[in-house]
């Protein structure tokens, strides 16, 4: 094949054992790479595991735009059971171990079984070793980095844990360069439950394509276009920044537990206060549209800003000062925690201290810096009685003491940035996302709204009124083929489509430049549309049967509340109607009312070989 390796590498942490395994062709030709690599293989071989225990499976997972200099081409995908939700759990994140895990030869890493003591592995083409992490053992993900850059060399791609991870707490990610993250719903702790460390990947095979001047060409007119492109320069200057100030003019800002929409201190925590703060920017391999802006935060130390953790960090927390929402930003890279999950999590124990759900004094209230910096450090250590819950998750410490009304998750993956009291498209893509909800597979709000944070010469509100016309269901089909399928599976960041504009037509080009397979628009919708209803099913499975439509729900709180200020005081989602857009996603994707894919479906998507296995748990329609 050209553009695939058609090998895994394999390695079995309990047995010391490493093989390079072929993959057959039909499986790349079918679901590409990345997350569809992923999800065939945790359908396959991670069937009812605990998800810390020996035999759950963590797979680093690339696509063929992977080691290759494709425009924002540098992502790889991890992916394993999650132990937040007991579902599908996967997450990608920017790093050099992507381009290098390519270059020596393989589409996907997986890890089996749990090491005896700390372990770190490392690759060097077909040379792969796996090496005591005992001196690394308790160091954060930053401090682990260093310490193996000056063992293997700067020029290594390096994949760590924090104690975070080490601590198997329920949302905690893996750790790249200093600032990637990936893994939300607690891809970190299986890390962690193995007792690996870090992954260290040095590679320099060339990667075989299929038309290197096509590829060459196509990817140069790809960057040109970025870097022409009208919105280019203000996305260098604030990257995903600017969407604070746009969610709170449209009163979608998660402020206080989700509890408002509109911040008032918005100002002192947005782009342009962040554009005042800024040393230097930080990007991902292959990236000429760096987004990660770096401040110096209160404590004199640099961290690494966007959007998602200070929204959720900051407004959501009652947070009014960026440089004290850096700290636990940048705390939360260093320990190797999820920022948005962290967030929603604190933002939760604030809001049940102010119910009298918790009564522990030293719960922090909205807008208490100190006590939320030491909760952060209690969680990842789980050093205290509050720390150990709230290292649980949402779900569960609501479960435990009560506020489910006001708990803000979707099948136990905590809310991102993007407040939904009045965006029913937004909140059935968070409802239906294939780990939780998350905002990546379909960024639907700013279509809803009508602009978007780049769109400069409209920084005011728009007229925007409430609707659930079932146009809204057909608009997040197609962002989750696109963004949760396509991009997922290249593996490729979707910023440079999404925020400056670059013709999407490229990447089928390209992927055929690489691969020398022709992919119509038809064609990668179809392995997109395979993809999540393999998804669905694992979910499906893992949970025994136990499935219905309230699985796709948003929270409580979106359904009975309302906003305290701002354009949409008191509105919130009609249940009925909200309903009705469901039924209309379900019916375009070809799933029944209880959100499983029916017979007809899965055979057509060639997935026949999921229907005995999901026989077992429900009876198809």
């Amino acid at each position: 094949m050209k553009g695939w390796w058609g090998k895994i590498l394999r390695i079995n942490l309990s047995e010391g054992r490493v093989k390079a395994q072929d993959y057959p062709p039909e499986a790349a030709l079918s679901f590409i790479g990345g997350r569809g690599l992923a999800a065939k293989i945790l359908w396959d071989e991670v069937k009812g595991v605990d998800p810390l225990g020996p035999n759950n499976k963590l797979v680093f997972a690339c696509g063929p735009f992977n080691g290759l200099p494709t425009p924002s081409g540098g992502k790889m995908v991890v992916a394993a059971k999650s132990p937040l939700t007991g579902g599908y759990g996967d997450g990608n994140l920017g790093t050099m171990a992507s381009v290098h895990l390519r270059k020596a030869g393989y589409d996907a890493l997986v890890v089996e079984g749990v090491a005896r003591r700390p372990v770190y592995i490392y690759v060097e083409d077909g040379n792969v070793n796996i090496l005591s992490a005992d001196g690394l053992w308790g160091k954060t993900a930053f401090e682990a980095e260093k310490s193996l850059k000056e063992v293997h060399g700067r020029n290594v791609g390096v994949l760590s844990i924090g104690p975070g991870g080490e601590n198997l707490v329920k949302y905690a990610v893996i750790v790249s360069q200093e600032g990637r993250s990936g893994g939300r719903p607690g891809i970190g702790a299986v890390m962690g439950s193995k007792k690996l460390k870090a992954v260290v990947i040095r590679g320099s095979k060339e990667i075989p394509v299929a038309d290197k001047e096509s590829l060459t060409r196509l990817n140069q007119e790809a960057y040109n276009a970025v870097l022409n492109s009208p919105s280019y320069s203000f996305w260098r200057r604030q990257g995903t920044m600017a969407a604070l100030e746009w969610c709170n003019e449209n009163s979608a800002l998660p402020v206080r537990n989700f509890s408002d929409g509109v911040f008032e201190f918005a100002r002192s925590i947005d782009g342009y206060a962040m554009e005042g703060m800024k040393i230097s920017q930080r990007g991902c391999p292959y990236c000429n549209m760096t987004c990660g802006n770096v401040v110096l935060d209160a404590e004199a130390r640099e961290s690494e800003l966007d959007y998602e953790n200070v929204s959720l960090l900051g407004s959501n927390l009652g947070l009014g000062k960026l440089n004290e929402v850096s700290v636990l930003n940048r705390l939360a890279d260093e320990l190797g925690l999820d920022s948005i999950s962290l967030g929603g999590v604190i933002g939760f124990v604030m809001e049940a201290k102010e119910r009298g759900l918790i009564k522990d004094p030293e719960a922090p209230e909205f807008g208490d810096f100190k006590k939320a910096r030491e909760l952060v450090l209690n969680i990842a250590y789980r050093r205290t009685d509050l720390g150990r819950q709230a290292a649980e998750g949402v779900k569960r410490l609501s479960e435990r003491v009560g506020g489910k009304e006001f708990a803000m998750h979707v099948k136990g993956l905590e809310v991102s940035g993007y407040n939904c009291f009045a965006y029913p498209a937004m909140a059935l893509a968070y409802g239906t996302s294939s780990i939780g909800a998350h905002h990546k597979e379909a960024w639907v709000i700013a279509w809803e709204i009508g602009t978007a944070p780049m769109e400069v010469e409209r920084r005011q509100a728009v007229r925007y009124s409430v609707s659930y016309n079932p146009e809204k269901a057909a608009k997040v089909v197609e962002l989750q083929r696109l963004r949760g399928g396509m991009y997922e599976m290249l593996t490729a960041c979707r910023l440079p489509w999404v925020e400056v504009g670059l013709s999407i037509e490229y990447y089928p080009r390209l992927l055929e430049a690489i691969t020398g397979v022709k992919y119509s628009w038809d064609d990668i919708y179809r392995a997109a549309d395979r993809v999540y209803a393999l998804i669905r099913a694992y979910w499906v499975r893992e949970f025994n049967g136990r499935w219905g439509r309230e699985m796709d729900y948003p929270p409580e709180r979106w359904f009975t509340g309302g906003p305290k200020s701002g354009p949409f005081k008191g509105q919130h989602l009609d249940r009925s109607e909200y309903d009705k857009l469901l039924s209309e996603y379900y019916r375009l994707r070809g799933w029944d009312e209880r959100g499983i894919p029916r017979r007809e479906t899965l055979e057509n998507l060639n997935l026949g070989f999921v229907i005995p296995d999901l026989e077992k748990y429900v009876e198809l329609n």
